[in-house]
């Protein structure tokens, strides 16, 4: 699980980008607490083609990434 609430773009979609090069996970999911955040990891993570889903739980996101 990848926290990158309290970061500004483009540190969480870096942090998304390592984990999958390092670790090239099934199923990863991830904490942010802004939209830009969420759309540029959702657009990252389709190109890798994982299968996104997010959930909003009081102005924070959980993406849930899956291959």
């Amino acid at each position: 699980m990848i926290d990158a609430r309290g970061l500004s773009c483009p540190m969480p979609v870096v942090m998304v980008q390592n984990e999958v090069k390092k670790n090239a996970p099934a199923e990863l999911t991830v904490m942010v607490d802004n939209q830009v955040a969420v759309e540029n990891i959702t657009r990252f993570a389709t190109l890798q083609k994982y299968a996104v889903s997010v959930e909003e739980n009081g102005g924070d996101f959980t993406l849930t990434l899956k291959k």
